[in-house]
């Protein structure tokens, strides 16, 4: 196999037309250089460069091998570009994961900056209430704790918040001018559920009942927190959603919050520890955390109106 930094000291001598020239353009001895000469010749099998005067010439045969070099060089400095950029980000593919109340809060406008600011590189986007055994592990996956993960690959785990939950009710509810409500105040409501899954999110609902002395009957199971909200304002019922789960709350409903306990769930986002040093998986995080930050600010201003 020839040596492409041989290559290099080649074309070095044939451009400056001495090895003493090239050697002190590369910052090697005259001795490093006329020994990469030789072994360069040895590994092509051909004579590549002959004495005229005091310098050094290419053979014709030197001169079409510097100038096919040329072109490899030109390409392997291309290549390794293009590995930087997959390195960095910049190009390539990167797969994220997400639940379904997270796509709907944080996926659009953080992708939207991605796919800006890294023109470049593809997102393939996973719904994980739709990912198969099958599906590759994400490069990025925000997950509720206590999910199942795809699988036990290397990751690192970053979290973002402990997020409180809140019951939704008919704007015209006894219950609905409260500013906080009581968890054991539902039990006798006809409750709507909104997790078919039966996954973390809807545990913390279920202790958080138990820890107030009962269980909820579910008259209407849905499959969904919008589903559930929408059957909320159609008089069907209430339920019980995250903060994040609300999203654009119909007119005729109102999200109280939930007291004695509250429940709350975990999110977290993991990346993949091979992409450590992966410019964009660096932004996704931090386009996280800023909309996480921008939430809560939000929030307070709305508490202090409202108060």
């Amino acid at each position: 196999m020839i040596d492409l930094h041989r290559l290099r000291v080649f074309r070095a001598v044939v451009a400056d037309g001495s090895i003493n020239g090239a050697a002190a353009t590369l910052g090697y001895t005259p001795s490093a250089v006329s020994q990469h000469l030789t072994v360069l010749q040895r590994e092509t099998g051909l004579s590549l460069i002959e004495r005229h005067g005091r310098g050094v010439v290419p053979t014709a045969v030197g001169r079409a091998i510097a100038h096919e070099a040329g072109r490899v060089l030109e390409s392997m400095a291309e290549f390794e570009s293009f590995v930087a950029d997959v390195r960095d980000g910049h190009t390539g593919r990167l797969s994220v994961c997400y639940f379904a109340s997270a796509g709907s809060a944080w996926i659009p406008p953080i992708i939207a900056t991605i796919t800006t600011e890294f023109p470049g590189l593809r997102i393939d986007l996973r719904l994980v209430e739709l990912v198969v055994d099958a599906t590759p592990d994400p490069d990025i996956e925000i997950f509720v704790e206590g999910s199942p993960l795809a699988s036990s690959t290397e990751y690192d785990v970053h979290p973002l918040l402990e997020e409180p939950y809140v019951v939704v009710l008919p704007r015209d509810h006894r219950l609905a001018d409260r500013a906080e409500i009581k968890v054991s105040e539902l039990e006798t409501e006809r409750w709507v559920d909104n997790d078919v899954a039966r996954g973390p999110c809807r545990e913390a609902t279920l202790r958080a009942c138990a820890a107030a002395g009962f269980m909820p009957t579910f008259h209407i199971e849905t499959h969904d927190y919008a589903t559930g909200i929408r059957f909320v304002a159609e008089g069907v019922g209430v339920t019980v959603v995250p903060v994040l789960g609300c999203g654009q709350l119909p007119p005729s409903v109102v999200a109280v919050p939930l007291v004695d306990p509250t429940p709350t769930r975990r999110i977290a986002v993991r990346t993949r520890a091979t992409l450590r040093s992966n410019l964009a998986v660096a932004r996704v995080l931090e386009l996280l955390r800023d909309h996480i930050a921008i939430g809560r600010l939000e929030a307070g201003l709305a508490e202090t109106q409202s108060t």
